[in-house]
């Protein structure tokens, strides 16, 4: 009777499951343990679990043990940095976790020392650990070998189905397996086969031999011939069955930077990571390794430098990559253009300090969306190439392609590939499966014959294990299946570019959105909150010191080490508010502190600017610094709280000095208990505390449909995964809005500023509005202070504009996207939250509302309604997140024509960054320009130090998609040293114009 490929194939892996039970030739358990101070057995729970802990013991391999056959295999019950410490004063160290428990050993003698937590490579707590294994093995190697080789034909029978080779696969192993001289004494077989599963399931196994016998030479040797043959048939089926694909394997890690776990085991696992890694790259010369992050570098220079050595020695050889050119693998969505322009300038900059490389290649695996900023500023970075993954996570539309150029708002380009591998994504695993489907999936294989794979544990940690290197090794004798080889991901895209000039590939034009995780645009809030205010903090207090440069004062320094914990909380798991609760506390401390001493930067650049204005007679002089390139009008805060809001205004990168005798508030500010209004705008309150018109008074148009600041906490926010990421598409159907009304008082009553302060509750939680208007102002602020204690809840505001369009604007990095309004497509439906910055806009083209924020990254555009999100509530991994106290502002402006005719952003601008104002005496009145601008509208993405100390960089981009001449003229002393990159360096520029649509530029200023 003849069996079917399927009955085969049970009947194989059936046969094989017994191979592993002699691979063992022998083994010696470590005694002596110690946990801490105290002694330890095998079998022992910790002490306590007051984490990082130290086990310590000693071994000795026995006398007639060859070294090549001698494995440590360890399990002390969590993840661990194991070191062992030769007689010869030589270290080895590993990660130790559930996917790396096998070592190999260099020496007879060695003491063992691990550092070990309580935990799971995804942060999960080992409640009751204990130490469960050490223990010294002799393998049967060639049997390992073997079973391994069997192990993947049966593989890659399963996998390729009903292809033809596979009936001569099966041929193959069960040839091998019958030619095989085995073992059969029954005591001894008995005792070696109890642990297979089917032996677990009697009811009572016979008494066990404690040392059964293994393998002997004539096994041994059956062993060897068997191996060799298969080896021999898979060759030759290979010649008939060619590979069909071809695979660029780079062993990989993706380490959050911090997620389920804190920071502080981060760099734990680094090291237990990059050990794993540099200890595989000894055992093999062809194992590739990349590690993106130059913060990851950074900090091991501190916990680990010989591991940065050794490292750099690698990096020297070409087996180890470092990677991504940025100095963490951050969010793309919400960062600043200038944050991402330090990304790619910090990092680069530390690449080429400490490895002697700057990155071709962008290595984004895992964010979430990508902004079109992009593409330019990895240019100007010097990056050419792109990688993500996540493209394949889009949960209604397949992203078209996977190799493919992405052009960005500019028109810049960059070469893009995603591989999808469906099992693991970019924390592959090396088996049959995984080069098939892959190469399967890979819709650009008719442009470019090769595609990439990442393999390695990650997420938490850990990489490329021994398993997968003998795997890969074994798998290019293989017929049929696609052809896969450790590689460097720089050359492979530089083949996919030569590919590419010859054939041309498809484009994506503008940002990549991902259709899941849309609900990490406002989890964590507080989080957000800080980080918005730090970046621009920082952007600011560089602005001033640099026009404090200008007026002659000294060479201002680098911001970078101040930098960097923005540009760390950045990270796509943190800004996002994806991580555990003690993550996002860090962030927010750090955030914190990043604000203060940016403040304090600012204060003292404010002095110096003070001290080189002209002298003159003005005792009580008010001296206001506009830090932006946009016309302000004279609108701030004074020390003491106070507002100021009067005529005239500060020009760009102006310095105006007042009498503060002799301010006027603007007249015509109206405050009531139901009303706001001034020159520019009314606004009317409601007795349910929205806003029941708002006319823009030039134009005499209502700006609201329905009543505006609607505010709905929708009850049923619980998605079906990833409950910090996500919000379901139904998530409105269950909706409360925020009528009943506690109090209505008018807290303000000018003359420079009004406003009026309303209160409401929603079950446990209190949310507090104050409607503000200045005497100035063209916008109404609607500033919010929410006191929340539920859970499961996400809160909203919405606002019916009185506009029909077909689309909405919202603000990017360095940029805006235009986003439709109607659902008349599927990709059109899955964009019901998308990101913005500063603004979302709703107009026609003569007439429109924007709202304004100066926290908030959350947006929506449904038909005439713009949609904030303020706040959610979920419970997983943080059940805390976004309980007790925030404060955020938002504002909404109608304004005559477009966004852009209509000074949205510049209004934007001005709530983000108000005018800075310090008190002085003995100065004259007036106002000083060091940077006078001429030409079209540009906006100042930062004025900051150059890194190496020598001058000034201006950086400006073209906001709104425009092209035109644009200048700036500087104090005497200085000038215009010319265009540079990001990366601070003279930059090769062919255009028609100064500036081209939505193109980032930047200057380098010197002393003349």
């Amino acid at each position: 009777m003849s069996l079917n490929t399927a009955q085969r194939l049970d009947r194989l892996k059936t046969r094989l499951a017994e191979l592993p039970m002699w691979r063992e030739r022998a083994a010696v358990p470590i005694a002596d343990w110690r946990f801490e101070d105290q002694p330890i057995a095998l079998g022992d729970g910790w002490p306590h679990r007051n984490a990082p802990v130290k086990f310590t013991a000693s071994a000795q391999v026995p006398a007639d043990w060859p070294l090549e056959e001698t494995i440590l295999r360890m399990d002390v019950g969590g993840e661990s940095l194991l070191s062992l410490n030769y007689a010869d004063g030589s270290v080895k160290r590993f990660g130790l976790d559930p996917y790396h428990r096998e070592f190999p050993v260099t020496g007879r003698a060695f003491a063992i020392e691990t550092q070990s937590v309580p935990r799971l490579p995804f942060g999960e707590p080992v409640r009751k650990p204990v130490l469960t294994e050490g223990r010294l093995i002799r393998l049967e190697t060639e049997l390992d070998d073997l079973h391994l080789l069997l192990t993947q034909v049966a593989e890659t029978v399963e996998v390729l189905g009903e292809h033809e080779v596979v009936p001569h696969l099966l041929t193959a192993a069960e040839a091998t397996l019958r030619s095989l001289v085995w073992p059969s004494a029954t005591a001894d077989y008995v005792a070696r086969t109890a642990p297979l599963e089917q032996q677990q399931r009697i009811w009572e196994l016979p008494e066990l031999k404690a040392d059964p016998a293994g393998l002997d030479d004539e096994h041994r040797a059956s062993i060897r011939a068997a191996h060799a043959a298969l080896t021999e048939a898979l060759r030759e089926l290979q010649k008939r069955y060619p590979p069909q694909g071809d695979i660029v394997m780079t062993g990989h890690a993706h380490i959050d930077l911090a997620w389920l776990w804190p920071y502080g085991e981060t760099r734990r696992k680094v090291r237990r990571t990059f050990h794993t890694a540099l200890g595989l790259m000894e055992r093999s010369e062809d194992f590739r390794f990349n590690q993106s992050t130059a913060a990851y570098y950074d900090q091991l220079e501190r916990d680990d430098p010989a591991a940065l050595e050794a490292i750099k020695a690698r990096v020297k050889a070409g087996t180890w990559e470092t990677i991504g050119g940025m100095w963490v693998e951050p969010d793309t969505n919400m960062p600043t253009g200038e944050s991402l322009s330090r990304q790619i300038l910090y990092g680069q900059l530390y690449f080429e300090r400490t490895f002697g490389v700057r990155h071709t290649v962008c290595w984004l695996p895992d964010c979430f969306g990508f902004s079109g900023a992009l593409p330019q500023l990895l240019r100007q970075g010097g990056i050419e190439n792109f990688f993500t993954i996540k493209v394949n996570w889009n949960e209604t539309d397949r992203f078209p392609y996977d190799l493919f150029w992405w052009e960005g708002l500019d028109g810049s380009r960059v070469l893009a590939h995603t591989f999808d591998n469906p099992i693991e994504g970019y924390n592959g695993i090396v088996r049959p499966s995984t080069y098939l489907h892959t190469w399967q999936n890979f819709r650009g294989k008719t442009r470019h014959d090769t595609t990439l794979l990442a393999v390695g544990y990650g997420d938490g940690g850990g990489g490329v294990n021994p398993e997968m290197v003998r795997r890969a090794e074994q798998l290019r004798d293989f017929p049929a299946l696609p052809q896969a080889r450790w590689g460097k991901v720089e050359d492979f895209f530089a083949a996919a570019h030569a590919s590419a000039e010859k054939v041309g590939l498809p484009t994506w034009s503008g940002e990549i959105y991902l259709e899941l995780h849309r609900a990490t645009l406002t989890t964590q809030s507080h989080v957000k909150r800080s980080h918005r205010h730090a970046e621009r903090a920082l952007i600011t207090a560089e602005a001033l010191g640099s026009l404090a440069a200008l007026l002659g004062g000294a060479q201002p320094q680098s911001l970078e080490k101040l930098w960097h914990p923005v540009l760390k909380n950045e990270f796509h798991d943190i800004l996002p508010g994806s991580g555990i609760r003690e993550i996002n506390a860090e962030a927010k401390a750090e955030l914190e502190e990043v604000i203060e001493a940016a403040g304090a930067e600012q204060a003292a650049a404010l002095d110096r600017i003070a001290g080189q204005l002209p002298k003159g007679d003005v005792r009580d002089a008010i001296v206001v610094v506009n830090p932006s390139l946009s016309e302000r009008p004279v609108r701030f805060t004074l020390e003491d709280g106070s507002q100021i809001a009067s005529d005239g205004v500060v020009p760009p990168l102006g310095i105006a000095v007042l009498d503060h005798a002799k301010i006027a508030p603007m007249a015509g500010l109206v405050v009531a208990t139901d009303r706001l209004e001034n020159a520019h705008i009314r606004a009317e309150i409601g007795a349910d505390g929205t806003i029941t018109s708002l006319i823009h008074k030039d134009s005499g148009r209502e700006a609201l449909s329905d009543r505006g600041n609607q505010l709905w906490v929708y009850t049923h926010d619980k998605p079906r995964n990833w409950d910090a990421w996500d919000m379901d598409e139904d998530y409105a159907e269950v909706g409360v809005e925020l009528t009943e009304v506690e109090s209505v008082d008018v807290v303000e009553a000018g003359p420079h500023r009004g406003a009026i302060r309303i209160v409401k509750r929603f079950r446990d939680s209190r949310v507090v509005q104050t409607y503000a208007l200045t005497a100035n102002g063209r916008r109404l602020d609607v500033e919010t202070e929410i006191d929340w204690h539920d859970r499961r809840t996400f809160l909203r505001a919405l606002t019916p504009v009185a506009v029909r369009s077909d689309f909405a604007t919202f603000e990017c990095a360095y940029g805006v996207v235009r986003r439709s309004t109607h659902t008349n497509t599927s990709w059109d439906q899955a964009r019901y939250e998308v990101p913005a910055h500063r603004f979302a806009d709703l107009s026609e083209p003569d007439f429109g509302l924007a709202v304004l924020n100066n926290a908030k990254y959350g947006h929506s555009a449904r038909g005439n309604v713009l949609g904030l999100s303020l706040m959610r509530s979920p419970i997983y991994p943080d059940p805390l997140a976004d309980e007790g106290e925030q404060r955020f502002t938002y504002a909404l402006m109608p304004h005559a024509g477009d966004w852009a005719a209509g000074g949205v952003r510049e209004e934007a601008e001005d709530l983000n960054q108000p005018l800075l104002a310090t008190r002085a005496s003995g100065l004259a009145a007036g106002v000083v320009t060091p940077v006078g601008v001429t030409g079209m509208t540009a906006a100042l993405s930062g004025l900051k130090p150059s890194e190496d100390g020598k001058g000034l960089v201006l950086r400006v981009y073209e906001p709104r998609g425009a092209r035109g001449e644009f200048g700036f003229s500087l104090p005497d002393g200085w000038a215009n040293r010319g265009a540079v990159t990001l990366l601070e360096e003279p930059q090769d520029r062919n255009a028609p114009v100064d500036l081209m649509p939505f193109e980032v530029r930047s200057w380098r200023l010197g002393k003349a």
